[in-house]
């Protein structure tokens, strides 16, 4: 790997159906380089498959974060979908779990239940994911083609047409209308550890004052290190980085820590980052058997 796989890596997690031409005319190579890169990624397992990542609120579900001490993921799932579905799961450096769970209702008891029955597992930590305001409007025709994308993200819009027996027009506007969801992003899941020369890193940030203001601090000081865009809550921000070493990765914490606003700054090392659709595809069959014609859902 060097600057200029990470740059398209970067790109690629950020919008997985951006063009190899456009990538190229951003970077300054040919589309050609940019899809021979990406195909030797692909072959390397760095990227492991295109995916279409939804966050739960935007389908009416909330999320959990579980932070357990263990690696077994077999046996944290099993606890975990004690309480709702599998949203995500990372395992990190230092024998630290960080895992998602999608919840339909109740969150607040499903905290609770989910602290007496998970006794198999050292939790040190539950809660609630404070959600920006997803709103969602929409309609099955959407989830239809949402459903077809979770197979590809990367389809051609005549293949999705030809798959849903849609119109090209339909599938355009939809793919649009799905860009513009704030919850929803066309990425791509990869593998943190055969990344050579690099290390993937995410720094949780808790928030105090400004959110806004606070973002456009961090954007201004670390935007050249960032492998994804910020995920943004109501008092968390998420920043996705790389460094080239241990160093870097330790003083660009550091310096996050020293920004104003931020109350505390935790590093997180991914070995390995799993992504789960059932839950989704469980969200679009209930609604398909619903006689509403919009999911509508909004979250405060």
């Amino acid at each position: 790997m060097d600057n200029l796989d990470m740059k398209i890596l970067t790109r690629l997690l950020n919008n997985c159906r951006e063009s190899d031409r456009q990538i190229g005319i951003e970077l300054g190579i040919s589309g050609g380089a940019v899809r021979a890169r990406i195909r030797k990624m692909q072959a390397k397992e760095i990227i492991e498959e295109f995916f279409i990542k939804v966050e739960p609120p935007v389908l009416g579900y909330g999320v959990l974060y579980f932070v357990v001490s263990g690696e077994n993921i077999k046996e944290i799932l099993e606890q975990a979908s004690l309480v709702g579905e599998p949203y995500f799961v990372v395992p990190c450096v230092g024998g630290i779990t960080v895992c998602g769970i999608s919840v339909k209702e109740n969150i607040e008891q499903k905290i609770e239940l989910a602290k007496k029955l998970m006794k198999d597992v050292k939790v040190l930590s539950i809660f609630e994911a404070e959600n920006p305001g997803y709103i969602s409007n929409l309609t099955k025709t959407d989830l239809e083609i949402l459903e077809e994308l979770i197979k590809d993200p990367r389809q051609k819009i005549e293949q999705i047409a030809k798959n849903t027996k849609m119109s090209t027009k339909t599938i355009t506007r939809c793919i649009e209308k799905l860009h513009e969801n704030e919850g929803i992003q066309f990425t791509l899941v990869y593998d943190p550890k055969k990344i050579e020369n690099f290390i993937p890193h995410a720094i949780l940030t808790w928030i105090e004052g400004d959110l806004k203001e606070t973002l456009e601090n961090l954007n201004d000081s670390f935007s050249e290190s960032y492998l994804q865009i910020p995920f943004v809550a109501k008092n968390q921000i998420v920043l996705f980085m790389y460094s080239n070493d241990i160093y870097k990765m330790d003083e660009l914490t550091q310096k996050v820590r020293n920004i104003q606003n931020v109350k505390t700054a935790d590093l997180f090392i991914p070995k390995k980052i799993s992504f789960y659709v059932k839950w989704i595809e469980k969200a679009i069959n209930d609604f398909k058997k619903s006689p509403k014609l919009h999911l509508t859902y909004q979250t405060n």
